[in-house]
């Protein structure tokens, strides 16, 4: 064969290949399909990093080249990349909602995990909650818990009560300023209103001022009451982006008690995020028997198993007096067999058990977190 007809041949093949590659291509967008539908049921995010961190480490045992190896992970993180987009088309139009207005915290927290979304703002956590369960919205981003002010207790009662899941927590960090109407100065304030979150996390800082406070649903809905009112005694706490959004000057900035304040935020969805291998995170409830040593029972059927307790709060069930439930964080993996052994345990050794969900690990969020490469 003389070397024009080696090129033929070469290139013939290559047409070849890429035939079959266009159509597996195809089929492998056809399989995206299944997978963007399956995270829109359940409230996940299109970027699994711990996902891609598998299909790359796969490949790399495929092919022996290490040349080859390189160029051909080079090829899939490009055809990830195309499959991410494509889910994010897919999922243009999705309805995820959240308490507050936009400018708060959960709007930001939201616009980060589900940068396609369409975020919907609700009056307070409850609305939020409900609308995901009436299928008004597809899923629901709630604050869990703050670094400074502790448990968002609505929030742990939501859950409790109702039929959600939590398919994902993620952190995201605080910062509160003081915000004022233009001109304003600290010497101006003599009031100031926010969520009552934001208050505590500020309090050092408040008390110092001897300001009189004032409570609202959430700090975007305050900045833009003291916006709407116009009064240069009267600010918020709240984010800069509200500032701008309603027209405020940010009178004094990062307030906080703690300058690594962080807030913890939940998905909340209709359906369970199903436990997988990689998994190392679970949420639960459960509540004892009135019984002497009934929650020592509980306690030692998580930990004899192996897993690690992160968390145990206590709330009121508010369906008797004096009757508490109880919420778990936990380490460790509930797909395998041992967790299995872990839930039995616990279910024998309390009244009731209830699995409210299973993720890797907390992601750190940046506002700016979005993946549309």
């Amino acid at each position: 064969m003389n070397t024009d007809q080696t090129l033929l041949a070469a290139r013939e093949e290559i047409n070849r290949i890429d035939r079959e590659m266009a159509d597996l291509f195809c089929q492998r967008l056809r399989a995206v399909q299944d997978v963007a539908a399956y995270k829109k049921s359940r409230g996940l995010p299109v970027l699994d990093a711990n996902r891609e961190k598998e299909v790359i480490a796969r490949a790399s045992a495929l092919i022996e080249d290490d040349v080859m190896r390189e160029y051909y992970i080079c090829q899939l993180r490009s055809t990830m990349a195309l499959s991410r987009r494509y889910q994010h088309r897919l999922l243009s139009g999705e309805k995820v909602a959240y308490s507050g207005v936009p400018g708060a915290f959960a709007a930001k927290a939201t616009g980060a995990i589900f940068p396609d979304a369409e975020a919907v703002p609700c009056r307070d956590f409850a609305a939020a909650y409900a609308a995901v369960e009436a299928g008004e919205c597809e899923c629901a981003v709630l604050p869990l818990e703050n670094s400074i002010g502790g448990d968002v207790a609505q929030v742990l009662d939501l859950a409790y009560a109702g039929s959600l899941y939590v398919t994902g927590v993620y952190e995201l960090e605080i910062e509160q300023n003081l915000l004022g109407v233009p001109g304003a100065t600290t010497a101006d304030v003599r009031e100031v209103v926010s969520h009552p979150q934001a208050l505590a996390q500020c309090e050092p800082y408040l008390q110092k001022n001897g300001w009189t406070l004032h409570e609202a649903v959430n700090t975007a809905a305050a900045a833009r009451a003291v916006a709407e009112a116009g009064d240069r005694s009267v600010a918020a706490i709240g984010t800069r982006e509200a500032a701008e959004m309603y027209g405020l000057d940010v009178i004094a900035a990062n307030i906080g008690a703690d300058q690594a304040n962080t807030t913890r935020f939940a998905v909340f969805s209709r359906v369970p995020r199903q436990p997988q291998p990689g998994d190392g995170r679970f949420l639960l409830f459960f509540t004892v028997r009135h019984q002497a040593g009934a929650l020592g029972r509980a306690i030692d059927a998580i930990g004899k198993t192996g897993f690690n307790l992160r968390a145990l709060k206590s709330r009121p069930t508010k369906r008797s007096n004096w009757s508490y439930y109880f919420f778990a964080e936990g380490e460790g993996n509930l797909s395998d067999e041992n967790g299995r052994n872990m839930l039995s345990e616990l279910a024998f050794a309390c009244e009731n058990v209830r699995v409210l969900g299973t993720y890797g690990t907390e992601i750190k969020l940046k506002y700016d977190l979005c993946d549309n490469c």
